[in-house]
């Protein structure tokens, strides 16, 4: 099993909860809502393209829009094996926060 990185965890989180039309803007916009971090736009699309390659995601085009000058919109979704590395990388990251909650606030009260 191939643990992902924190972007590439992120950006299934992302394409996940939108569902349906999860193109760039859309996924960009989650990830500034939920992180409050400005991501770039051409690190996340290099970094979707690359979860692409590894099948974690399904990229396909939607119809040519003239609001963006006769260019189709690239939309991505989430597939099985990308499903299967959340739920993965889930239960790694449960077995290596166990504890850490109690501890911070055990912390907190000194």
């Amino acid at each position: 099993m191939r643990i992902l990185t924190k972007l590439e965890e992120l950006l299934l989180l992302a394409i996940f909860q939108i569902k349906e039309n999860s193109c760039l803007l859309n996924i960009w916009e989650i990830l500034v809502r939920d992180t409050g971090k400005d991501w770039a736009l051409a690190s996340l699309y290099l970094s979707l393209e690359n979860l692409r390659k590894k099948g974690f995601v399904r990229a396909f085009r939607g119809k040519p829009s003239l609001r963006r000058g006769g260019k189709a919109v690239t939309f991505y979704q989430i597939t099985q094996q990308g499903l299967n590395a959340l739920s993965e990388t889930k239960k790694i990251q449960d077995r290596m926060w166990k504890g850490f909650p109690e501890f911070a606030a055990s912390r907190e009260k000194r």
